[in-house]
């Protein structure tokens, strides 16, 4: 029962990322490092946004978050009853807007990140109920920005319309560390980990300002909490709240005035969800999640959504060594006033997204 249930309560990551906060998506779970003896999982996500809105001058934006795909991996071992140790690779952060040339205020203008992560983790269990965890990430990451469109003014030295920064692949190092209690006979789990910043010196290209400089970027240090717990008979209960430092994120290159491309606020993200057991190989989840809006309506035009509302229905098919995970994501996008110059430039409002995703894992 515990192992099926267990993962009922840890659906594919990218059926749950729909418009997380700032550029967030894989959500940097652990869920592997707890399963049982010798661990591989396979993962794909799909996510399709609608994000669209007006300008002020009455023209429509245009959808402006593509769709994206999310794959992860994840390989557990145990080295002896204490020690036991994994391997994630996964997509943390990413970003694929563009505003479509029927807005005559911001169309053009683009943001595209990519990132990749390979994560190894050693855990250490002191004895049946606590163990710690920590490890070492290799984070990769690209990115290209462009600002386009009549509320950028023309061009430098008067406007920063038309403006291109090309910031060329990186690798750079980062760490976790945690904590977890377990309690095995009633599913019990809590487990606390942080994430430390990466930070990355990206050779750059720029299009009105000095190219072949370094920028530096930091991507953000977050927290997770993650419980689970059986609460009746074939029945759990699970729940997430994972804390982003978006604010620390800065993207400045040399020469650019102001203070920087992008300007984000922290979020918080609460996930509760229940699962079920039907039977020896079917059971089923449920959960809602919630990332409550920022301070300011006004946002980045390149992060043009604040907060959200979400549901995750999934389902696990267990057989033999094998258990299939799957889930789909509807979430509702808050509404937000992208801006220059700290003025609103457009209305983005009643955007949605939809995630699905599926996971594969085998016990040998």
């Amino acid at each position: 029962m515990k192992r099926i249930l267990t993962t009922a309560a840890a659906l594919a990551a990218a059926a749950t990322s729909a418009g997380a906060g700032g550029i967030d998506r894989s959500g940097q779970g652990l869920g592997a490092l707890f399963e049982s003896g010798r661990y591989l999982e396979l993962s794909f996500g799909l996510v399709s946004p609608k994000v669209d809105g007006t300008d002020v001058a009455a023209q429509p934006t245009g959808d402006v978050v593509a769709t994206y795909a999310l794959i992860a991996f994840s390989y557990k071992y145990d080295i002896n009853d204490k020690v036991s140790v994994a391997l994630n690779i996964d997509q943390p952060f990413g970003a694929d807007v563009l505003y479509s040339a029927t807005s005559p205020l911001l169309g053009g203008t683009l943001a595209v990140a990519d990132t990749y992560a390979v994560t190894g983790i050693l855990r250490y269990k002191f004895n049946e109920a606590f163990s710690a965890h920590g490890g070492l990430r290799a984070q990769h990451a690209k990115g290209n920005i462009t600002l386009d469109g009549l509320a950028y003014g023309g061009p430098p030295p008067g406007g920063l319309s038309g403006y291109d920064v090309q910031l060329a692949g990186n690798w750079a190092p980062g760490y976790l560390i945690g904590v977890a209690y377990e309690k095995p006979e009633i599913a019990l789990r809590v487990a606390l980990t942080y994430h430390s910043k990466v930070k990355h010196e990206f050779e750059t290209t720029q299009a009105f300002f000095p190219s072949g400089t370094i920028t530096e970027v930091e991507t953000p240090q977050s927290v997770n909490l993650e419980f689970q717990t059986g609460i009746a008979k074939d029945t759990l209960v699970f729940g997430n709240i994972r804390w982003a430092d978006w604010s620390a994120f800065k993207i400045d290159p040399v020469g650019f005035p102001g203070d920087g491309l992008v300007e984000l606020e922290d979020t918080t993200t609460y996930t509760l969800g229940i699962g079920r057991r039907f039977n020896e190989t079917w059971a089923g989840s449920f959960s809602l999640t919630y990332e409550p809006k920022g301070t300011d309506p006004l946002v980045s035009p390149l992060a043009p959504t604040d907060g959200r509302y979400g549901a995750t229905i999934g389902a696990v098919y267990t057989r033999d060594n094998m258990k299939i995970t799957g889930g789909v994501n509807y979430s509702w996008l808050g509404d937000a006033q992208p801006q220059t110059a700290e003025v609103g430039r457009a209305n983005m409002t009643n955007n949605t997204a939809v995630g699905v995703g599926v996971k594969v894992g085998w016990s040998f």
